[in-house]
C-alpha cells in the first residue's frame, strides 16, 4: 500500500505544484514576490503579531518586517500597538489590502482544467476523500 500512497502523492504533487502553479500567474497579476502575497493574505484572514506573522511564514523577524514594511508602503496593511503589550505591533490589511487579498484568492483558487474536467460523480467521490483526509 505505502507503493500506492506514494504514486498517488507524486500525481497530486504534480497536478497542483507543477502543471498548475498558479504562483507565478498571481504575482504577475499583483506585481509583488509571492512571498508578499503570502503574508498579505495571512494578515487579511485575520490580524497578527509580527512575531506571529514570522513563526506562520516560518522566516526570521528582520525578513519579515521587510515584507510588512512593503505592504505598508503600498497601502496594504497597517500597524498598531498591541492594545495589551505595547513592545509589540499588531499588523492588520486595509481595505485596499483585503481586495488585493480577495484577487490573489480567486487566482490561487481556480481549479486546474483536469479537475473541472471530471465528472460529477468523481469529483464527488473525491471531494469526499480528500475530506476524510483533511
Amino acid at each position: 500500500m505505502n507503493e500506492v500512497a506514494e504514486r498517488v502523492w507524486e500525481r497530486m504533487r504534480e497536478l497542483v505544484l507543477e502543471r498548475n502553479d498558479r504562483r507565478k500567474q498571481v504575482v504577475d497579476a499583483l506585481g509583488m514576490s509571492f512571498a508578499k502575497i503570502k503574508a498579505l493574505r495571512r494578515i487579511a484572514a485575520a490580524p497578527r503579531t509580527m512575531r506571529e506573522l514570522a513563526e506562520e511564514l516560518l522566516t526570521d523577524r528582520p525578513y519579515t518586517t521587510l515584507l510588512v514594511d512593503d505592504l505598508e508602503t503600498r497601502g496594504l496593511v497597517a500597524r498598531s500597538v498591541h492594545p495589551q503589550d505595547r513592545r509589540c505591533k499588531v499588523v492588520t490589511v486595509t481595505e485596499e489590502g483585503a481586495q488585493v487579498a480577495a484577487k490573489a484568492n480567486r487566482i490561487l483558487g481556480m481549479p486546474p482544467e483536469e479537475l473541472q474536467g471530471l465528472p460529477a460523480a468523481d469529483l464527488k467521490r473525491l471531494d469526499e476523500i480528500l475530506a476524510r483526509l483533511s
